[in-house]
């Protein structure tokens, strides 16, 4: 008589106890990870904050000097470990340095320190980046990337995801034996777009996409596996008819 019984070959088999253990666990990790990494992140700097701050108040308006003074001093101390008071009083004094800098003495007072700084040799190398980093990440001019895109690097026939900044001017602009304009976009690195290369490129040569520079930062960050297109992540985002051209 012939076998009726499936082979061993082809009987699909169960997977273990194991199996669903582990699938379960990578499944479940998928949420608890982006949670507890934000929290950690967010507590860890509130501490770095609250550690930075406490040092400049005077001892006796610490929580926990409140709390024991409230408490009519008991013979055995209570500690009061409270984060994110020195984040409120860091917020509180900043916009309180920001209020008064938009003042006239406060300018006069902000041009003369920096005109100290600029005679220190490498004081003013420190500031001056910092400063430019922080008036382009923090400021609500309109000095931040307007839109991404793609350009071919680091040779014809591949393509980057960059960022337009400002179009070229003064002696990049004339040094460029180019007709067409000129734009200036910063091609940011893998996984770290902190780090990248300032490219002037012609504009003929830029494609410029529809996504936001958020989504095209996150798909620098993840390596390409973050897709921005909610729609249908397997497929990029329709070019707009400009772009497509």
């Amino acid at each position: 008589m012939p076998d009726t019984h499936p082979s061993g070959d082809t009987r699909r088999r169960r997977p273990g106890r194991f199996s669903r253990l582990r699938s379960n666990f990578l499944a479940g990790l998928i949420v608890v990870a982006p949670i507890a990494m934000t929290l950690w992140l967010i507590w860890t700097v509130v501490g770095w904050i609250d550690g930075w701050v406490w040092p400049f108040i005077p001892r006796a308006y610490h929580p926990e000097e409140l709390f024991n003074w409230a408490m009519g001093y008991p013979e055995n101390r209570i500690s009061v470990n409270v984060r994110g008071i020195g984040v409120v009083i860091f917020l509180f004094f900043t916009a309180i340095v920001g209020w008064i800098t938009k003042g006239f003495l406060g300018r006069s007072l902000l041009r003369f320190g920096e005109n100290l700084v600029d005679r220190m040799p490498v004081v003013r190398s420190i500031y001056s980046g910092v400063k430019q980093i922080a008036e382009t990440v923090f400021s609500q001019r309109d000095t931040s990337f307007d839109k991404a895109c793609l350009v071919e690097y680091p040779r014809r026939g591949i393509w980057a995801i960059a960022f337009i900044s400002t179009s070229a001017k003064g002696e990049i602009a004339a040094g460029i034996p180019v007709e067409d304009q000129k734009v200036s976009v910063f091609l940011p690195t893998t996984p770290n777009p902190t780090s990248g290369f300032l490219l002037f490129v012609p504009k003929s040569d830029i494609i410029e996409l529809e996504m936001s520079v958020e989504d095209a930062a996150k798909l620098v960050i993840s390596a390409g596996l973050v897709y921005p297109n909610g729609k249908d992540p397997s497929t990029p985002p329709t070019l707009s008819a400009e772009a497509a051209e």
